[in-house]
């Protein structure tokens, strides 16, 4: 079934369904914590939240997103956001835990409110323990750089490095953590290469410190990014340092804009989360947890890693036209 039947029939779904109960509660207003407005990654994010949020505004509550204007000072930013989703009467909380030190504090105050909380994208299931929330919603990330890792070793290129443009947020670093261990196991060796925390979304900034980063380091063949527009500028540093088709490239999350780069080659693959699935699933549960007490017992909800190559593009790009991968 299209995702626009789909949706429709949610939508009809919660209209039925709430003629008869929306009079007896007044929904549940939730708050999702997420990454800029102009993240590729995270306008998807954003989108299955929205899509989820067509039942919550049927049955009278509403979905919030707060997100940051940028990653300069993301641990503490972030813990701002989730201090105001409190202040401005949030029944329920969804956030990654990027940066634990900093972040920890404010979900503790939600769980502390008596907010029901969900952690997604970021922390796991240990965040969500250690944390009192419901359930983790996303993929495991350290899993996700060995994947990238093992899929770049065992194509044959066994001389890696690992993008961190976001040095200190928990889940780069697992990525590349991750990474060196997966292409290590594959018989290959991977080093990481931490750019300032600016350099996050800056394709020019990436393109230009992987150039010269490939030049002073000739034997690399392998690179690892872990966010969408850092993907882009490692083609374009790829390709000016002169290493295009001697140099693979994986990464992190995707768009139409990867995606177009692995069906013409200049990509080997991307490491899928299923950002759609993080909040679409993230709103589902505490909605029905919220309005009727309903509980997921499987409390760590994966929705990755999975690889996109040559071999899945097709389907994949189906699914990016729609809005949802």
């Amino acid at each position: 079934m299209k995702l626009s039947k789909i949706l429709a029939s949610t939508a009809a779904l919660a209209f039925v369904a709430t003629t008869g109960l929306a009079e007896s509660h007044s929904g549940a207003d939730i708050f999702v914590i997420g990454g800029k407005p102009d993240d590729p990654f995270w306008s998807i994010v954003k989108r299955g939240a929205e899509d989820a949020g067509l039942v919550v505004e049927a049955q009278g509550g509403s979905v919030t997103w707060l997100g940051p204007q940028n990653y300069d000072n993301l641990g503490v930013d972030a813990a701002e956001l989730i201090r105001q989703a409190i202040d401005q009467g949030a029944d329920a909380i969804i956030g990654p835990n990027w940066v634990p030190e900093a972040m920890d504090p404010a979900f503790e105050a939600v769980v502390a409110a008596g907010i029901p909380l969900v952690i997604y994208n970021a922390g796991g299931i240990e965040a969500a323990d250690r944390l009192g929330a419901l359930n983790y919603v996303g993929a495991v990330d350290y899993k996700a750089g060995v994947a990238g890792g093992d899929y770049l070793g065992n194509a044959g290129n066994l001389n890696g490095v690992c993008i961190n443009s976001l040095p200190g947020a928990a889940n780069i670093e697992d990525y590349c953590n991750g990474f060196v261990e997966g292409i290590t196991n594959a018989g290959g060796k991977g080093t990481v290469l931490p750019l300032p925390a600016t350099a996050q979304g800056n394709v020019t900034a990436v393109a230009q410190a992987i150039r010269a980063h490939l030049l002073q380091n000739p034997d690399i063949n392998a690179v690892f990014t872990t966010a969408n527009l850092d993907a882009v500028g490692a083609v374009q540093g790829i390709a000016q340092s002169g290493k295009a088709g001697q140099v693979a490239l994986c990464g992190i999350n995707f768009d139409e804009a990867i995606l177009t780069n692995i069906a013409n080659g200049s990509q080997a693959c991307a490491i899928d989360q299923q950002g759609y699935q993080q909040g679409f699933y993230a709103v589902s549960i505490l909605n029905g947890y919220v309005n009727y007490g309903l509980t997921i017992p499987t409390r760590e909800i994966l929705t990755g890693p999975g690889v996109i190559d040559s071999k899945t593009i097709e389907a994949t790009m189906a699914g990016a036209k729609m809005g949802t991968r």
